[in-house]
């Protein structure tokens, strides 16, 4: 007969081995899952194509390192019940990740997000430049014509100058330029017609695209913030008078590629519908893309009666309510700058 004491001592070792197993099973199942992998690559940046299985999603982060095996993150996903919640897209590491952190990060959708800044006063040219440069930007734009982008982006004006907002915008890759371009436009329009309704009474503009147009003009006017409003007043009160703007902001804008850092005499003196030494009213388009801070000044100028400026040198403005006092200023300016220019000039010889 068996011995049923040794019989009990037998199964009790068999019952202490399988628990000790399923321990060490745990633990080792359990560091699997809550330890990065050996040789995790980061900054790692990979994509999940819409459509991929999850057999083939854990064999792409296998194959990259991410993970230490197929089957861990398959048997993960499904014990946790996610095994249909992984989203599609371009995604971005910058430290490594355990495999129970990497299927977390991926059902999240941290999807990597690009950006890019349209800085002010820059032209709708110069834009086109910085989108066509960026590489996770997909080009519809590049063949396309300015008239034909203004119909992609339902937009009902004589130009593209001026319609977008200078910003920094997120995008993911491969997002349309176009599609970016859309969301500067309406943007744009939400805070023209902001200013718009906001405006003062009786300004001589006939609609926000006017307000526009000489948002433009202050924006290359001048980069100190608590003159916008001067420089709005006296061209509003230019405006009001009929004189001519005179400003060389937009003759140098006509000029375009001929442009060559100088402007001289005979560039005032002939005419084409950004001079406005020769013409009266304001220009037919904006000159630049004007930010928020020129727009609000065009829609809401300073109360002055100051109708000329000219430069001091220093970045600001004196501002004058008579030709006299004007040509007195520019003749005590121009003679600091020549100064200047001298002891510059003697400094470094």
């Amino acid at each position: 007969m068996s011995n049923p004491g040794r019989l009990r001592q037998s199964l009790k070792l068999v019952v202490l081995t399988v628990l000790a197993g399923s321990l060490l099973l745990s633990a080792w199942t359990y560091s699997l899952l809550t330890t990065p992998t050996k040789d995790f690559p980061v900054p790692h940046e990979f994509s999940i194509p819409p459509g991929s299985s999850l057999r083939q999603i854990a064999s792409k982060l296998s194959s990259a390192g991410m993970l230490p095996n197929d089957w861990s993150f398959l048997m993960l996903a499904y014990l946790m019940g996610q095994h249909t919640a992984i989203k599609a897209g371009n995604f971005e590491l910058t430290e490594p990740l355990s495999p129970m952190e990497l299927l977390n990060f991926l059902i999240q959708g941290r999807i990597k997000q690009y950006q890019i800044t349209f800085i002010e006063g820059r032209t709708f040219a110069q834009w086109r430049q910085t989108l066509n440069e960026h590489p996770a930007i997909r080009h519809d734009s590049l063949q396309l014509d300015e008239q034909k982008i203004l119909r992609l982006i339902e937009a009902n004006a004589p130009g593209a100058e001026g319609l977008f907002f200078p910003d920094t915008y997120f995008f993911k890759k491969n997002d349309s330029d176009i599609a970016i371009l859309k969301r500067a436009y309406h943007i744009m329009q939400a805070h023209l017609e902001t200013a718009w309704r906001l405006r003062q009474p009786s300004l001589p503009l006939s609609n926000p695209y006017e307000g526009l147009v000489l948002a433009s003009i202050i924006e290359k006017e001048t980069s100190v913030a608590h003159e916008r409003n001067l420089i709005a007043g006296v061209f509003i009160n230019r405006l009001r008078l009929g004189m001519r703007l005179q400003t060389d902001p937009t003759v140098i804008y006509g000029l375009g590629d001929k442009f060559d850092g100088n402007l001289r005499k005979i560039d005032l003196q002939t005419d084409h519908p950004y001079n406005t030494y020769t013409r009266t009213g304001l220009p037919p388009t904006p000159i630049a893309m004007p930010s928020l801070a020129s727009i609000q000044a065009a829609f809401n100028p300073a109360d002055t009666k100051a109708i000329y400026f000219v430069a001091r040198g220093d970045g600001t403005s004196y501002f004058s309510t008579t030709l006299a006092e004007h040509n007195r200023a520019v003749t005590q300016y121009q003679k600091t700058r020549n100064n200047r220019s001298s002891s510059q000039n003697l400094t470094i010889n």
